[in-house]
């Protein structure tokens, strides 16, 4: 178990145990959220992010026919710049 206390401005020293356990480094975010059991946990903002995204993207490929890397790639630089083959 960690301690950490909070200043007068509100704020905390992360514990190196806790940055190095959710790989945080500076200028990362932190996510607080509330569990089911109504405790308070906190996660590193961008990789929580990744998951949420992995997960929403799950079984895309399948439903678009498993698209190659190529035809991919030409989706992401249409939206992007406006060229390549239309969605």
């Amino acid at each position: 178990m960690n301690l950490a206390k909070i200043s007068a401005n509100g704020q905390i020293t992360v514990p190196v145990e806790i940055r190095r356990a959710l790989k945080l480094k500076e200028g990362d975010k932190v996510l607080f959220f509330r569990r089911e059991n109504g405790d308070i946990a906190i996660g590193n903002a961008s990789a929580l992010a990744i998951r949420e995204a992995q997960l929403a993207f799950s079984g895309v490929a399948e439903q678009l026919g498993n698209p190659s890397d190529e035809e991919i790639q030409s989706w992401v630089d249409k939206v992007r710049y406006g060229k390549g083959e239309q969605l």
